[in-house]
Parts: C-alpha cells; structure tokens; sequence
C-alpha cells in the first residue's frame, strides 16, 4: 500500500472534493485526508497556493474542474470568470507547493485540459501535448481523465501513467433505471455518432448492446473560422432506417449543442420514436434556451451528462436533464490506486454492462 490517501480539491472541484472524500472515508476510516488548498489572487492578478497541512510521504490526489467558469475573481477592480487557462495555472501551483515532498501526486482531471487543441493542421500550437509534458516534468505521477476528445493524447507521455476512463457503464445504468420500456434489439434501438469522431464510442456501447450503428458526416466550411472551428454547413446521415427505434446520440461533449439539437432534429425526420443523448460534458456554453425549445418542439426525450464538471442550477432543474453522478467510482479508482492493485477491471466496463444488459432483459 502506498502512503496515507491525502485528497487536494481545487475550488472548482470542492463539491467532489467533499463527496469523494465522504465515500472513501466510509471505506477506509481514518486512512483518509481532505487538505485545504488555497489559491488567493494579488490585485493584478497573480496568484499563489498555500496548502493547509503537509503532504510528506502521503500519496496525493489532486482534483480540478478546468471548464467551472462560474468562480471569479477580481484584477484591476474588474471581475473575470475564470478559464481552463486559469484552472490551469492554480493546478501547477497546487503541485509546487507540494515542493517534491509527496510520496506520488496523481492528478485527476476529467476534462483534459486543451484535449480539443490535440492535433496540429497549421501553424498552430499543441496546447494538449505541452500541458502534458509540463505536468510530466513537475513530477507528476499519474493522470486520470474521462472520455478524451482524442485518446492518443497517452502517446505524448509514454513513460508516465495516463488512464482515459469511459463512463459508458454509468450511462447505461442510468438509462436502464430510467427507462423500463426499452427493447434492445437492432429492430427497436440503434447507436448514433453525431460526427466521425464519434463512431469509435458508438461502435462500442452499440457491440455490447447488440444493436446497429448510424453515423453523421459533418460538411464544413473550411474557407472561413468561427469561434476556433470551421463552421458546419450540413449534417449527411449515413446508416440504415431510423423508423419506430429509440436511437441514442453519443459523444463527448455537448458545447453549444447545435450540432447535437441538428441531428435530433433530423432523426426525429426520419421516424424516430425516442431521442436520447448520451454526453460525458455537458458544457452548453450557448446556455439552455435552444435545449428548452427543442424539448418542447419533441426533438429529443433527455440528456443525460455527467456531474465530472460544473453544472449550473438552472440545467439540473429542466425536466429533460439527468446527471450521472461518477463520485463513487471516482472515489473506487482512487482506493484501488492507493492500495496498489491494478485498475483495469474498473476501467474496462465490457463486462459489467454485459451484466446489467442481461438483468434488465430478464426483468
């Protein structure tokens, strides 16, 4: 067993700080230790972290929200919401104070910070790679992310350990609770990538399922740029009829959520009976009013996202939302990790929801 379990939960991520560390000290008693890490602001802006207590020879979990854009903080008398990059910057400061005295620090970051800036097309920077490399240098043992927008980000850090955990068993627990009319048959359901990028985890969740695939191919724009992206021009359906199933929507992230509100629109053309969505972030930075409209038109029945991130009061209140708390099986990765046993029975959720599929049907 390594050291004592010593929990460090940034400011954005308090709220998971706090049950995560209720749940582990369920499990381990007295083994366990939430220490306070403050992060306080100059009037210019610069900063600094303080931590409360020491982490000598304790084997340390950081935990950041890089996408909590609802803390502020004030510069120059002016008031800012904080950004990924200022996350990020309080992350690398909560592991300078540690100052190399931890037995190991293993960051859990659920969003990858930059995982959208993952390739390079011009002359662009690799934002995802060099926050890697800079955590490797800082002495950081390991790294915990969920659902990366391009998992091959591991390759930047070969000889560090970098785990991308999918919460593909938590989704479809959450959607057999809810749900108690589903038939999972290729005649009644089918799995639907929103775009390319997509297909890899709608390939999966749909093999174990049993069911078959569709996919959306994005036509963009690619002579203009608007907000960091080239514009998409059309979503084109390719796959098999839609008619009468319950089709699931799969992806990553939902960011403004008009790609994702487009192609349930165009399945519910083509003869859907029911439209769920399925997205480990729901960032909605456009805000709700677009998701309230297509709810009422009947575009989609719910969406369901995880509480990985920041989720505003005004999201967890719509009827059609439904959060997939993940702070157990956080607080289960961290306890295995501690202990020194392998984590690949957690993070392979195959044959879990095998199980689960299996007990809903003979329900």
């Amino acid at each position: 067993m390594s050291g004592e379990i010593t929990l460090i939960a940034l400011e954005s991520a308090q709220r998971a700080g706090n049950r995560v560390n209720q749940i582990l000290s369920e499990w381990r008693g007295g083994e366990v230790r939430l220490i306070q890490a403050e992060c306080p602001r100059f009037s210019s802006g610069e900063a600094k972290c303080v931590l409360k207590e020491s982490v000598r020879d304790r084997d340390v979990f950081i935990l950041v929200d890089v996408c909590n854009w609802s803390l502020k903080y004030q510069m120059h008398g002016i008031e800012n919401h904080m950004s990924p990059d200022d996350h990020y910057q309080d992350l690398k400061r909560v592991i300078a104070a540690c100052n190399g005295k931890a037995q190991r620090i293993t960051v859990i970051m659920p969003f990858l910070y930059e995982g959208r800036q993952h390739r390079k097309t011009a002359r662009e920077s690799l934002d995802c790679a060099v926050m890697l490399r800079e955590l490797e240098n800082m002495g950081v043992h390991s790294i915990l992310t969920f659902d990366a927008h391009d998992p091959r980000m591991q390759n930047v850090v070969p000889l560090m350990s970098m785990e991308n955990v999918s919460p593909a068993l938590q989704f479809t627990q959450a959607m057999l609770t809810e749900y108690e009319d589903l038939i999972i048959d290729s005649e009644h359901m089918m799995f639907i990538a929103p775009d390319e990028g997509a297909t890899e985890r709608v390939v999966f969740l749909a093999t174990l399922f049993g069911v078959n695939i569709g996919m959306f191919y994005k036509r963009r724009d690619y002579g203009r740029i608007v907000n960091g992206s080239n514009p998409v021009i059309a979503h084109d359906f390719c796959g098999g009829t839609v008619k009468g199933k319950d089709v699931i929507i799969v992806d990553d992230m939902i960011s403004s959520g008009g790609s994702m509100l487009d192609t349930s629109r165009q399945l519910k053309e083509m003869g859907a009976r029911r439209v769920f969505i399925f997205s480990t972030f729901g960032l909605f930075t456009s805000g709700l009013d677009a998701f309230d409209r297509a709810f009422d038109e009947g575009l989609f029945d719910r969406v369901f996202t995880t509480n990985l991130i920041y989720q505003t009061p005004e999201l967890l209140s719509r009827e059609y939302y439904f959060s997939v708390h993940m702070d157990r099986y956080i607080a289960a990765l961290i306890d295995t990790i501690n202990r020194g046993e392998a984590i690949y029975e957690l993070i392979r959720p195959a044959p879990r929801i095998h199980q689960a599929i299996a007990v809903y049907q003979d329900r």
